[in-house]
């Protein structure tokens, strides 16, 4: 599948992760949920979250093969962040939706990990 596609289902897949975890931390107001989101939904956040995960090398080499794919594949530039944010981004994205079609259990696994779950 595109690279591209699977950042897009990445994408949808981590930020409804990410929803979930802070409806479940018991936060009740919208603006409230909006404001913490930006902390993991960001695409400054999610280069953040993903250069954390490399130097702590959590990635098998398969998956770095995959992000690296994301990041290098053909995009539009971001409006918000510079182009090194945005495909680091894309990069992490595009493994979020490869696992989630390949290996739910990897995925959630890595998901809880950066919301801090496991």
């Amino acid at each position: 599948m595109n690279n591209l596609v699977l950042a897009y289902l990445g994408d949808a897949v981590y930020e409804l992760h990410i929803r979930n975890y802070l409806i479940t931390k018991g936060i009740a107001k919208v603006h409230e949920l909006q404001q913490a989101s930006l902390n993991y939904v960001s695409a400054t956040s999610q280069r953040r979250i993903l250069e954390e995960l490399l130097t702590r090398e959590y990635f098998s080499e398969d998956e770095i093969t995959i992000i690296n794919h994301g990041r290098n594949a053909s995009s539009h530039q971001s409006k918000t962040t510079d182009i090194i944010t945005y495909k680091k981004a894309t990069g992490l994205e595009c493994l979020i939706g490869y696992l989630y079609q390949n290996n739910q259990e990897r995925c959630n696994e890595i998901l809880n990990y950066i919301t801090g779950e496991l």
